[in-house]
C-alpha cells in the first residue's frame, strides 16, 4: 500500500472546499425531501382555509423540488471539478497509466516480431523446397540462374537504368534555355559588329601620322 502523499496547502484547502460543498448539497437534498414528505400529510382544520393551505403546500413543494435540482446540479459540477483536479494534479496515476499502456504496446510489438520471424522462417523453408523441386525437374535449363541470383541481378539492372535516366534528365536542355542562349549570342554578335563599325569610322575620319593629326591638305 502506497504511503499517503502530503499535498500543498492550496490543494489541501481546495479539497476541504470540495468536501464542504459535498456535505452542504447532500444536506440540502435531504432536508428539502423531508419537508416535501411532511407537506403531503393531511392536517386537521385550522384557521386557514383548505384551498389556501393546498396552494401554499403546492408552492412550497415546487420551491423545495427546485432546491433539490439545484443541489443535484451542484453535485454534478463537483464531480467534474474532482475529475479535473485528478487529471491536473495526480501525476503518479497518470504516469502509471502511461507506463501500463507502454508495456502493452511493447508486448504487442514483441508478439508481432515473433510472428514475423516465424513467417520469415516458414517462407524460407518453402522457398528452399520449391527451388529444390524446380532444379530437380525437367523444366530447369542449366543456363538459368538460381532465383536468388536472378533477383539480385534484376535489382542491380533496375538501379543502373534509374541512374542512366537521372543522368539523361540532368543533361537535357529545355526549349526556354535554348531560346535564352540564342538571344544572348545574337546580342553579343550585334554588339561586336557595332563596335567594329565605330572603330573603323574613327580611323577613316581622323588619320594620324607619327602620332599627330595631318591637318588640312589644301595648298596655301
Amino acid at each position: 500500500m502506497s504511503q499517503q502523499r502530503t499535498l500543498p496547502q492550496s490543494k489541501e484547502l481546495l479539497l476541504q472546499s470540495y468536501n464542504k460543498r459535498l456535505k452542504d448539497d447532500i444536506k440540502s437534498i435531504l432536508d428539502n425531501f423531508t419537508e416535501i414528505v411532511k407537506s403531503a400529510r393531511v392536517e386537521d382544520e385550522t384557521q386557514v382555509s383548505r384551498a389556501t393551505q393546498c396552494e401554499q403546500d403546492h408552492y412550497e413543494m415546487h420551491v423545495r423540488a427546485a432546491n433539490i435540482v439545484r443541489a443535484g446540479e451542484s453535485l454534478m459540477k463537483l464531480v467534474s471539478d474532482l475529475k479535473q483536479f485528478l487529471i491536473l494534479n495526480d501525476f503518479p496515476s497518470v504516469n502509471e497509466a502511461i507506463n501500463q499502456r507502454k508495456q502493452q504496446l511493447r508486448n504487442l510489438q514483441e508478439e508481432c516480431d515473433k510472428k514475423l520471424i516465424t513467417l520469415r522462417d516458414e517462407i524460407a523453408v518453402d522457398l528452399y523446397e520449391l527451388e529444390e523441386e524446380y532444379y530437380s525437374s525437367s523444366l530447369w535449363d542449366g543456363a538459368d540462374l538460381p532465383l536468388c541470383e536472378a533477383y539480385r541481378r534484376g535489382g542491380e539492372e533496375e538501379e543502373e537504368d534509374e541512374d542512366e535516366e537521372e543522368e539523361e534528365e540532368e543533361g537535357l536542355v529545355t526549349p526556354e534555355e535554348e531560346m535564352v542562349t540564342e538571344m544572348a549570342g545574337s546580342a553579343s554578335t550585334v554588339a561586336g559588329e557595332s563596335n567594329g563599325r565605330v572603330a573603323l569610322s574613327n580611323a577613316t575620319t581622323q588619320p594620324q601620322v607619327n602620332g599627330h593629326s595631318t591637318g588640312s591638305t589644301d595648298p596655301v
